[in-house]
């Protein structure tokens, strides 16, 4: 049983199912990788486990997310409370056009904090956690638009770590970044995951095969198979999953 418990999850837009009946549980302070073709249905996937596909027109979801024992599709659910556990990085970085402190501190305004000793405490932190501190500490007033891109999304986590979420999802975190900041982002990934859940999802089988813990392949929005990141790369137990690994598909 892990921290998200996944039961039959079917997803559609309009008359388009996009995911059929995914079952998996996600085990906590681990990272998950979701690996396919494009179109598969990884990214659907992600956005479900908080409800950002809430904000797309005409779309229907049945089955079961359960995240800390609780439902977060029943009727009433608090989507407030359920995207401040459950934060996501995006593909590409998506800092505020504000300070580099006003985007670290966002979300903790958002949810009431005012106190300004607080608040710098708050920034502090979440700024070392992403090795921004020393980089950044003399540039706070400055707009987060002027930095490098892995600085940028380095922010962007640090802004996402400052409400102290549990779970930490990442579409793509690396696609529009070069190999160097890639390597970054990747050896933060594996400091992040002793205090938080990662779900990625990731085109690239080799950054799957380096950070995760657990990959799951997806397919045509089935779930071929989830397992051991070591296992799924070395003895897949479906020939789908051998055949999109050796790259005879997909």
């Amino acid at each position: 049983m892990g921290i998200i418990e996944v039961r039959d999850l079917c997803f559609y837009y309009g008359s388009f199912q996009a995911l059929d009946r995914i079952g998996l549980d996600i085990e906590k302070n681990r990272i998950t990788a979701l690996i396919g073709p494009s179109g598969c249905g990884k990214t659907t996937f992600l956005r479900s486990l908080n409800r950002m596909t809430d904000m797309i027109e005409n779309v229907r979801v049945t089955g079961r997310v359960i995240i800390d024992g609780e439902d977060i599709y029943r009727p009433g659910a608090d989507l407030l409370a359920l995207r401040k556990k459950v934060g996501m990085v995006f593909q590409r970085p998506n800092p505020f056009p504000l300070s580099v402190y006003d985007n670290v501190v966002y979300g903790l305004r958002v949810h009431g904090l005012r106190d300004k000793r607080r608040l710098e405490e708050k920034l502090v932190r979440s700024l070392e956690s992403v090795h921004l501190w020393e980089e950044l500490k003399d540039r706070l007033d400055a707009n987060a638009l002027t930095l490098s891109g892995e600085q940028q999304q380095r922010l962007c986590i640090a802004r996402l770590v400052a409400v102290e979420p549990e779970i930490v999802l990442m579409d793509e975190p690396c696609s529009a970044l070069d190999l160097a900041a890639t390597a970054n982002i990747e050896d933060l990934m594996a400091e992040l995951k002793k205090r938080y859940t990662i779900v990625i999802v990731t085109h690239n089988m080799q950054q799957a095969a380096r950070v995760s813990d657990f990959t799951g392949y997806f397919l045509l929005g089935e779930l071929v198979e989830i397992g051991a990141t070591h296992q799924i790369f070395t003895t897949p137990r479906d020939p789908r999953t051998e055949d999109y690994i050796t790259g005879r598909f997909g």
